[in-house]
């Protein structure tokens, strides 16, 4: 490769590049020149780096790509519109396209809990095996109501929201194990199904289900989300299908930071439902209502946008605009 003639020939591209990467707002014509300019110079700095690697030019190329690709991805993702693409696009996308890993997961875990609740109340030396007859009566009685009193409703919403973020965030960080999350989900399994077992054996399954429900559902369906893309991100790299695991885990991985920031609000919600309605004096049947409404949101969500979105090719992973923009600097 004649270098001289090389840069001679493409120096004015790279200042092209170089101009609109430094102006504040490009047109919708200039942003996709932005773009072609940018790949182009990543070939060139590829071509140069191979077959005549001259450190200033190598240099002066990187320090260009560097510019241009914080400029690029700076304007799409601090832009309204791609705070709307992501809300309604992207975090749908992978709930959409994980559904059955969490659908899955709830069904497991209910199932047991239910199985596990009906053997507690219906054996008393069960019930002795975890909790004492007095501590029972205690849990009846005060216990269970009072923990939804006990603080202020914003005080309380603020303990619940961060518990539940903390424990969605464990099924997501520890999904490249597995076995965690199954240890997690098994400890919260018999948590409910005791204590459901226990109020229930204490002729007060309606206070346990009106207290539980309203809050519960949305909250349980949002741990059983983030535990089921914890073990789709687990599966990736067992079975990463035509792609390498690397790839494979780095497909899931991206998506499932979209699930975990997606959660936030839907934990958010659940908070406040436990803190402000759970504890209230509505009806137990408008208090679990609410509940069902805020659960059937989620699932519209899920079911309407997040198809929508799938059939139009979103996915929850970084776009192939911002994949070609970090291979070509690095090689």
């Amino acid at each position: 490769m004649d270098l001289d003639a090389f840069v001679t020939a493409h120096h004015p591209e790279w200042e092209q590049l170089r101009a609109l990467s430094g102006r504040r707002t490009l047109t919708g014509a200039e942003a996709d020149e932005l773009l072609d300019l940018y790949q182009r110079a990543a070939t060139h700095l590829s071509l140069i780096r191979s077959a005549a690697p001259d450190p200033t030019v190598v240099q002066y190329l990187s320090t260009l790509l560097a510019r241009a690709r914080t400029a690029s991805l700076r304007r799409r993702t601090m832009t309204w519109s791609r705070v709307a693409d992501f809300v309604i696009r992207d975090v749908p996308a992978v709930l959409y396209r994980t559904r059955w890993w969490w659908i899955g997961t709830a069904a497991a875990s209910v199932a047991a809990a239910v199985v596990l609740g009906v053997w507690v109340a219906r054996n008393p030396g069960v019930q002795a095996s975890f909790i004492s007859p007095q501590a029972a009566q205690q849990l009846v009685d005060h216990d269970f109501r009072h923990y939804y009193s006990e603080y202020g409703g914003a005080d309380f919403a603020t303990r619940v929201w961060t518990t539940n973020a903390w424990v969605a965030a464990l099924c997501i960080a520890l999904g490249v194990l597995g076995f965690p999350i199954i240890w997690m989900l098994w400890t919260n399994v018999l948590n409910v199904g005791v204590q459901g077992g226990i109020m229930a054996s204490y002729g007060h399954a309606g206070d346990f289900f009106g207290l539980i429900l309203p809050h519960g559902i949305l909250e349980l369906t949002a741990v059983f989300v983030a535990a089921g893309c914890g073990l789709r991100l687990f599966w990736s790299w067992v079975e990463p299908g035509a792609r390498s695991r690397a790839d494979a885990m780095a497909h899931e991985g991206r998506s499932i930071v979209v699930v975990a920031i997606g959660l936030v609000g839907v934990l958010l919600v659940s908070g406040a439902i436990e803190a402000f309605v759970t504890p209230s004096s509505l009806p137990t049947w408008a208090r679990i209502g609410i509940g069902v409404v805020a659960e059937i949101a989620f699932l519209a969500y899920v079911f309407v946008l997040g198809r929508r979105a799938v059939a139009e090719g979103f996915t929850g992973d970084v776009d192939d605009r911002d994949r070609s923009a970090v291979r070509p600097v690095r090689g």
